[in-house]
């Protein structure tokens, strides 16, 4: 699969953005903001923190109600749990859902092809699995970041030296199924619950561990030593007992043709229990080393997994409204910036100053801003309105959710 070499995540916190545009002294000497427009653009950033938020609440509410029948840590359980004749229509709004939320965090979606082809072959550590895919209803694997990480690896020969090796690794990758009966799970697996997790630096040849039913395979070379034993035992047998005659079988040779096979035949099925032992050693090590990496790789889980979801998607907004309004407002020119334009310049400048490489998504930022009220737009540029202006909108977009608030609790009273 190819990996983009930029995405559209912003990795700086909101925080930290705000007083790096506070800051920052822009293209030429002297742009520093002075310390009026600093305040005023704080509380601006204030006032689109609580927007934003405040647009998610409806979605966080109809995330955990979706979630609610699917959900294995649910405390309390739903009242009327979901007819079994509508859990399927649920099911699928649930995953949609998820997937439309997954691309609002910034995250990429890994069709079936691509995971196929990512989990093709053995791991650095030469382990392979097989995935029962039919032992799932439903599967989604999304992934966000992409990098090297560090692991430590054991020469082939000289299994005692240790050495440092750079694995390709994805930052964070999350993962939704739900399970159907199959031989490869456990019979007290849960085949009714949706499972959400969320995981941090994978390697990516390894993604195939955060699925179960999982089963690791045989390297070729070990399931071709074990089958060279067996045939070779077999076709030992069969050769030796050619070379005697039936009767000097049947009588007082038989013994000592017996003995003669013995030996050989030991030490060739002898070295197929040792290929097939190291295999299971290695398994064994395998597996432990899996549940002991998982343990600090794992983010979250569950019903936890959506509201961390929720805050990145969230925060990502604010950050590309904060980049659009910002650069507009102190940098584009009196009839305004093209999105093109726009988008270069926030490009540059982030890569340039914080070292940040990103692909900006300037569309839905600046339609974002437009429908705020907090820029305007003729022949494809856009103007930033100033900023007591778009202060004083985002005040009367406040007065509005208040004045929707009240009317709600009237109502429901």
């Amino acid at each position: 699969m190819t990996i983009p070499a930029r995405e559209h995540f912003i990795p700086v916190r909101v925080a930290d953005l705000v007083e790096y545009l506070c800051h920052e002294s822009g293209p030429r000497a002297g742009q520093t903001l002075p310390a009026a427009d600093q305040a005023a653009f704080r509380r601006l950033a204030r006032s689109v923190v609580g927007h934003v938020h405040t647009t998610y609440q409806a979605e966080i509410r109809r995330l955990k109600e979706e979630y609610a029948a699917f959900d294995p840590d649910a405390d309390p359980k739903p009242l009327t749990p979901v007819p079994e004749a509508d859990r399927p229509a649920h099911l699928a709004d649930l995953f949609r859902t998820f997937v439309h939320l997954m691309g609002r965090a910034n995250y990429v979606r890994l069709t079936r092809e691509e995971l196929e082809r990512v989990m093709a072959g053995a791991s650095d550590w030469g382990v392979d699995m097989d995935i029962a895919w039919d032992a799932f209803d439903q599967v989604e694997v999304f992934y966000r970041g992409s990098g090297l990480g560090r692991r430590v690896k054991r020469h082939w020969l000289l299994w005692w030296r240790r050495k440092d090796v750079s694995v390709p690794t994805f930052a964070r990758v999350a993962v939704i199924f739900k399970q159907r009966p199959h031989p490869r799970l456990d019979e007290a697996a849960d085949t009714r619950s949706v499972f959400l997790k969320l995981f941090k630096d994978i390697p990516r040849m390894d993604i195939e561990m955060l699925l179960p039913g999982g089963r690791i395979r045989m390297p070729k070379l070990a399931r071709l030593k074990l089958g060279g034993s067996i045939a070779g035992s077999v076709g030992y047998v069969v050769w030796k007992l050619s070379t005697f005659p039936l009767l000097s079988l049947l009588g007082g040779l038989a013994t000592a043709t017996l003995w003669t096979l013995y030996a050989p035949v030991a030490l060739v099925l002898g070295y197929g229990y040792k290929t097939w032992y190291s295999f299971q050693v290695t398994k064994q090590t395998y597996s432990l080393q899996l549940t002991q990496s998982l343990y600090y790789q794992n983010l979250d889980n569950n019903g936890g997994v959506l509201f961390r979801l929720l805050d990145e998607a969230e925060e990502q907004e604010v950050r590309e409204v904060l980049l659009s309004y910002f650069y507009l407002w102190r940098y584009a020119p009196e009839d305004g910036w093209a999105a093109a334009d726009l988008d270069a310049y926030v490009e540059l400048d982030l890569e340039r100053r914080l070292g940040v490489e990103v692909d900006f998504e300037v569309g839905d930022a600046l339609e974002k801003l437009r429908k705020a009220g907090l820029a305007t737009e003729a022949g494809g540029r856009y103007r930033a309105v100033p900023i007591d202006q778009a202060q004083d909108r985002l005040d009367h977009l406040w007065e509005r959710y208040a004045r929707a608030a009240d009317e709600a609790a009237t109502v429901a009273g």
